[in-house]
């Protein structure tokens, strides 16, 4: 039996990391200075895509918001830093590829952000400390994040990050496979790249960099943010490919749009 993965957590945890994705890509929208990553052989369909790269968010406690935020700071590009009084989440987050440190002073945490920060590459950081005393030592030694989430008071000329609701004439849709989804959801994924070229370079790189950073977290299934047109045309080529043998497996396929959730159901044809 299949799993509607629209009533499961791993999709509310997905779901949240994506509304956070959205924010940080309008954050990376008003920031003129943050570079464009040029993919080169990476994709022959797409010549750029936003970064954030060299940036710092800091994510404030480690809570269930600030860890869907870590992770959408993870995809678009960021480094990342969140505290924690709580030994026992921090080293969960690990665990959960949520966060890629834990550390136990801010000193700890700086040396590997600016090493990451230098090289503009992504990396999230938990200090096993309480926000509080973090931020103290944050502003005692000057050290300025670019982002901060929307409860966090920002310091000066840090742009605030909250969750971005889906847009009238966008919709959410979601897919997961009935088995091997290592094998079938790239081939998938292969798919919705062809659709979201044109659309967007952020649902491009959303696409292409969700899977690794999410990993076991989003439990076989891939959620994208396009308009209703994307979303029509993609549930009628994915339909295509399976009933014609291409994707050989089962592919479940949701698209929820303006309080409403369609569910389709696709298999290959036989006879």
């Amino acid at each position: 039996m299949t799993v509607d993965p629209i009533e499961s957590s791993a999709y509310e945890f997905t779901s949240q990391v994506e509304r956070f994705y959205a924010g940080l890509m309008q954050a990376a929208a008003r920031m003129p200075q943050v570079p464009l990553l040029r993919l080169g052989d990476l994709d022959a369909h797409a010549e750029q895509e936003p970064s954030l790269g060299g940036k710092l968010l800091y994510a404030g406690e480690l809570d269930a918001e600030a860890r869907a935020l870590a992770v959408a700071a993870n995809i678009a590009g960021a480094a990342s830093l969140a505290a924690t009084a709580d030994a026992a989440a921090a080293k969960q987050a690990v665990r959960d590829g949520v966060v890629d440190f834990m550390v136990t002073s801010l000193d700890e945490a700086s040396r590997i952000l600016k090493n990451e920060i230098r090289k503009r590459e992504t990396v999230a950081v938990c200090a096993a400390l309480a926000p509080e005393m973090l931020e103290g030592q944050m502003q005692e030694r000057g050290v300025a994040p670019d982002l901060v989430r929307h409860t966090t008071s920002p310091p000066h000329r840090a742009a605030q990050v909250e969750a971005l609701a889906v847009q009238p004439g966008q919709c959410i849709v979601a897919w997961s496979v009935a088995a091997a989804p290592a094998l079938w959801l790239p081939k998938l994924d292969a798919i919705a790249l062809n659709f979201v070229d044109a659309e967007s370079s952020a649902i491009h790189r959303w696409l292409r960099q969700a899977p690794r950073y999410l990993g076991r977290l989003a439990q076989g299934l891939r959620l994208l943010r396009c308009t209703e047109k994307t979303a029509e045309m993609l549930r009628a080529k994915i339909q295509q490919r399976v009933e014609s043998g291409e994707i050989q497996v089962p592919v479940e396929f949701f698209i929820s749009a303006g309080g409403k959730r369609e569910s389709f159901s696709f298999s290959q044809k036989t006879g």
